[in-house]
């Protein structure tokens, strides 16, 4: 791992795996010139391996700590290791980050380092965009999420608080390739709402997906939080997987090989279904975190300008 230089300008970082290809390297700065007020602002990526170790973590946070214009960062893929090696670096951390153990954003505010787990709410943005109003009430699916890190935390957290009354998925699957992740999930999904029916299923191969998402039902969400098919090559289920009629599909990716969407949108026609990729939820992950790290309010007007622009680009 290597260290950035000390910013001579007030610097962005992204914390990822292949931040390079990332679209928010363009993006960045003309939201920053055209919409944000931030032109005199840059953006940097940090690539550390999945799972690296505790130390690049906490080298990491380190720098961006103690370095004056090193702003802040969103953490994408390392939010839940970033956050067991660093957390007690932090002068603050928020509701979200302490009960689920992640961090998706690091900023600085009154000589204070503070983190903060973005993702419940730019995963509830990016839902309430695709997913009809009283939809589990009327509908009676169920939830599967291929995957148990961070994303699948958010969103469960989301879907499933006790404020939604009635209008919650029937079942929440949950499908992940290492028990550790399963089992914390299965811990806070009891903490969040404990009258949710929920099973947990340890599946290392596409071929234990494949079996899982033949029993669920109709009118589910079915979603790959598992980072395959953007970081990492190929997708929780295989080329014989076969999806349930009337499904919403979410790939939580929107660059890489999108091999799970490309599998859904093989079926999407005979299983009606309706798929959505990752693209709102990154605008939205993007514009919480940037809000925060600059203390400026990113809704409204300026959020539209920022989606225009964003969607412009993509085009």
């Amino acid at each position: 791992m290597r260290l950035p230089q000390p910013a001579t300008e007030k610097t962005l970082y992204f914390i990822g795996v292949t931040t390079g290809q990332s679209s928010i390297m363009q993006v960045y700065p003309r939201w920053a010139k055209e919409a944000l007020g931030l032109g005199d602002t840059v953006i940097k990526g940090i690539d550390l391996e999945i799972h690296a170790p505790a130390e690049d973590y906490r080298q990491v946070v380190e720098f961006i700590k103690n370095d004056p214009l090193s702003m802040g960062a969103l953490v994408t893929t390392h939010k839940i290791d970033l956050f067991n090696a660093t957390k007690d670096m932090f002068e603050y951390l928020d509701p979200y980050a302490e009960m689920f153990g992640e961090l998706s954003s690091i900023s600085k505010k009154d000589g204070r380092l503070e983190g903060y787990a973005k993702d419940p709410i730019s995963s509830g943005l990016t839902l309430d965009s695709f997913v009809p109003e009283n939809y589990w009430k009327e509908k009676g699916g169920e939830l599967f999420i291929m995957g148990a890190g961070g994303s699948a935390i958010a969103i469960c957290s989301y879907l499933l608080k006790p404020s939604n009354g009635a209008n919650i998925p029937s079942k929440v699957i949950i499908g992940n390739r290492s028990k550790p992740r399963l089992d914390e999930i299965e811990r806070l999904i009891k903490e969040i709402n404990p009258n949710v029916t929920a099973e947990f299923y340890l599946t290392p191969e596409t071929s234990d997906n494949d079996n899982v998402l033949a029993n669920v039902k109709p009118n589910s969400l079915i979603i790959n939080a598992t980072g395959l098919g953007k970081d990492r090559p190929g997708s929780p289920l295989s080329d014989d997987c076969v999806y349930p009629m009337d499904c919403l599909v979410w790939e939580l990716n929107y660059r890489g090989e999108l091999t799970f969407m490309k599998q859904a949108q093989a079926q999407a026609k005979d299983k009606s279904l309706f798929i959505e990729d990752g693209w709102t939820y990154f605008i939205h992950g993007w514009t919480q975190v940037i809000a925060e790290v600059f203390h400026i309010d990113i809704t409204g007007e300026v959020f539209d300008k920022c989606e225009k622009i964003a969607r412009d680009m993509r085009k």
